[in-house]
């Protein structure tokens, strides 16, 4: 696909999207963030769009966008509705790390389908006893002749009761020194001996599934092991910045989302015969708002860039997930201020926006894991 061609897409394609969420998602969101009721229907209408193929080449039936678009199209759904990034997000990460580190007979015969939404995916990464400290985990695969048996448990997997394949993370080496180096990708297919457990009743990001995964003697082919046995940790890392990526333009989407309902509410809202956005005080709320929106954004746009051209953005990822999150809770704390009280009930979506906003700050990894890693690599480039 040429430059042009990508940014005829990129503007098709965010066209369409701003149209639906504004159309469909809209309407319906309050309701289901209420009930915490899973959005079937506008779900699929997403995979009718293609959403669910935006990672996958077009040989393989996706749309084959860039990281750019990608991070673009997340940020338009958030603006409405964060939870309706997460089937397409999380999914995302399996497409990705098939592209790019699967076998071609593992491409054939999964992207397909993973395109059009037909299937669904998700990472099972996360565990009861560890989240960020991968090579703590506990779920195992033993190798039987041309099958692995599993067993272990995951947690807090977006898609986990709707989802039908996932990127699992098992260790196939419970002796590794380094432990991680122990780690293997699967691409694990529900069926005997997978199962999702609990859903997880949740402050926010309400309306999508987060779930429990269990695996009992779950048998899986050795065909299904992504790339080579041993690999899965930089598999997951390598995805993970792709994730960060997505949270980062979540955090945008949501913040611009509040900050475009405070700077409406401030310029109706009178007190004293005047909109409150004629007061200085509102005015350098505003100002700071829109400044910190567009500082993250470009920081996201950055880190988007980097990868699609290949580069290690591990730190460009974490600084933009880091930035765009902790914004993100700033400014709709400050709309919500600038609203007052009609901003704290359900009556208008402030609510949610707020509630929300932790999710980034707290997913793909803390941020004060991203401050480690950020000081890490910043540490190494300025040794002295």
């Amino acid at each position: 696909m040429t430059t042009e061609q990508m940014l005829e897409l990129r503007t098709q394609l965010l066209s369409a999207v701003r149209d639906f969420v504004r159309r469909e998602a809209a309407p319906q969101a309050a309701e289901h963030d209420e009930n915490d009721s899973y959005p079937a229907k506008l779900v699929d209408q997403m995979a009718e769009m293609g959403l669910f193929g935006m990672t996958v080449p077009e040989e393989y039936g996706g749309l084959g966008v860039d990281v750019l678009t990608f991070a673009m199209v997340f940020e338009e759904i958030s603006k409405v509705w964060m939870s309706l990034t997460g089937p397409i997000g999380s999914h995302s990460m399996l497409t990705f790390a098939i592209n790019k580190h699967g076998s071609e007979e593992q491409k054939q015969r999964w992207l397909p389908d993973l395109a059009t939404g037909k299937k669904r995916a998700g990472l099972a990464l996360t565990e009861p006893g560890g989240g960020t400290d991968v090579a703590n985990m506990r779920t195992h695969a033993v190798r039987v002749g041309e099958e692995y048996v599993i067993n272990g448990s995951k947690q807090f997997i977006t898609n986990g009761r709707n989802g039908d394949v996932f990127l699992l993370l098992a260790k196939t080496d419970i002796d590794a020194d380094p432990a991680y180096r122990g780690i293997t990708g699967f691409i694990a297919e529900k069926g005997p001996g997978f199962t999702a457990g609990k859903d997880f009743n949740k402050l926010g990001y309400r309306g999508v599934d987060t779930s429990e995964l269990i695996f009992d003697d779950y048998r899986i082919s050795t065909a299904e092991v992504l790339g080579e046995e041993g690999k899965g940790f930089y598999q997951a890392m390598d995805a993970l910045e792709t994730g960060r990526i997505n949270v980062g333009s979540r955090a945008v989407g949501v913040a611009q989302g509040a900050f475009e309902a405070a700077i409406a509410y401030a310029q109706s809202r009178e007190t004293f015969g005047r909109p409150i956005a004629s007061r200085q005080t509102i005015q350098n709320m505003l100002a700071d708002m829109g400044t910190k929106i567009h500082a993250a954004r470009l920081m996201v746009r950055d880190a988007a860039e980097k990868k699609q051209n290949g580069d290690r953005v591990d730190e460009e990822a974490g600084m933009a997930k880091l930035y765009a999150s902790e914004i993100c809770a700033e400014v709709t704390m400050d709309a919500m201020r600038i609203h007052g009280g009609v901003g704290y009930v359900k009556d208008l979506p402030l609510e949610r926006y707020y509630r929300d906003a932790p999710l980034m700050i707290i997913g793909e990894g803390t941020n004060e894991i991203q401050r480690l890693v950020i000081a890490k690599n910043l540490l190494k480039r300025y040794k002295i």
